[in-house]
């Protein structure tokens, strides 16, 4: 199976990242951009920035790549492979106009945080085809990208961008990825051989809804806490007392995903000693406090809720945590 026809809907950091190390694999590159990205990628390209060169010289190495860029999927055309890299609150927009960029063919990777729409595809037993109003109220987006196009993915890796269409990628390099039904199928076996080729640590995924539920065990909290707080997550994590707070949440979500066929064999303080390793830094949904975007909160922590109703399993603490997350960001027009 042939992968040449890439589009990038949502070139953000994580979005730009995979585009641009995507295109120096060899594939025809197209973004799907609005506004200062689309004027930055037709006159500089899409760029990347990671660490310092081998020659010692102390500057970090930058790429660039050129690429198809127009706010107007339908001047791109059908593509081999769509990979949706946008915050969850801008999915219902993504589904009004992808369209064009999907053929019988098309895969359509989903690289976002948080419990996604398709979660119950082919997975969760009894719970198999529950629709999550969190994340798709209507069943806009599932109509728009049927299941059958769909590759998930979970990123792990920290980029931020220093302007419009040119990312820095910090540490990370991971994507997990795999078929909602979790058969290795041929498309995902060449979609993870091109991903390796493009220069990232790939792995398939025996059941890629559980890779996403342990992502989300520790940054529905920690986001949202950050958010509210400003906090970077080494002080978050140095305050017993938010600690504790944060632990609770946590229990409660892991009794969800027990219930939901992902029991997670780990305390909350041993997942806090992880996040303790990666120092002090901002979260993605504090970042978006402070340039003033809408916030994840109902991938990340409304869903939890919903889930919690969904198994019967009470959740007063992911209660509080939604609630005063909600009021903050609703109070500067974010959510």
């Amino acid at each position: 199976m042939t992968i040449k026809k890439v589009c990038i809907y949502g070139a953000g950091a994580i979005g730009g990242w995979m585009g641009v190390k995507l295109a120096r694999a060899g594939c025809d590159l197209s973004v799907v951009a609005r506004g200062a990205t689309l004027a930055a990628l037709q006159e500089h390209g899409l760029r990347l920035q990671r660490g310092a060169p081998s020659t010692g010289s102390g500057q970090p190495e930058v790429m660039s790549v050129p690429v198809r860029a127009s706010a107007d999927p339908a001047a791109l055309g059908v593509q081999d492979l769509v990979i949706v890299a946008v915050k969850a609150p801008a999915m219902a927009d993504v589904a009004k106009a992808i369209a064009p960029l999907i053929g019988p063919e098309t895969m359509v990777l989903t690289a976002m945080n948080g419990v996604p729409w398709w979660f119950f595809e082919g997975f969760g037993a009894q719970y198999a085809g529950t629709r999550l109003k969190a994340v798709d109220p209507d069943g806009a987006i599932a109509r728009a990208i049927p299941a059958q196009h769909i590759i998930g993915c979970v990123v792990h890796a920290s980029c931020s961008l220093n302007s419009p269409g040119f990312v820095n990628n910090h540490f990370g390099n991971k994507l997990i990825i795999g078929e909602p039904s979790g058969k290795k199928t041929a498309r995902v076996l060449a979609l993870t051989a091109l991903l390796e080729k493009a220069g990232h640590e790939v792995v398939l995924s025996e059941q890629i809804q559980k890779d996403a539920w342990y992502k989300l065990w520790g940054n529905m909290t920690v986001n949202p806490v950050s958010a509210l707080t400003g906090a970077t997550t080494d002080l978050i994590m140095s305050d017993e007392l938010v600690r504790g707070f944060i632990s609770a949440v946590m229990l409660e979500a892991r009794e969800i995903g027990a219930r939901i066929g992902i029991p997670i064999d780990q305390q909350p303080e041993d997942r806090h000693a992880v996040t303790l390793k990666l120092g002090a830094f901002k979260t993605s949904m504090l970042q978006d406090v402070e340039a003033g975007k809408a916030v994840e909160l109902d991938a990340l922590v409304t869903v939890v809720k919903e889930l919690g109703e969904l198994t019967r399993v009470p959740t007063p603490f992911t209660d509080a945590l939604l609630g005063l997350a909600r009021l903050h960001a609703r109070v500067r027009g974010l959510y």
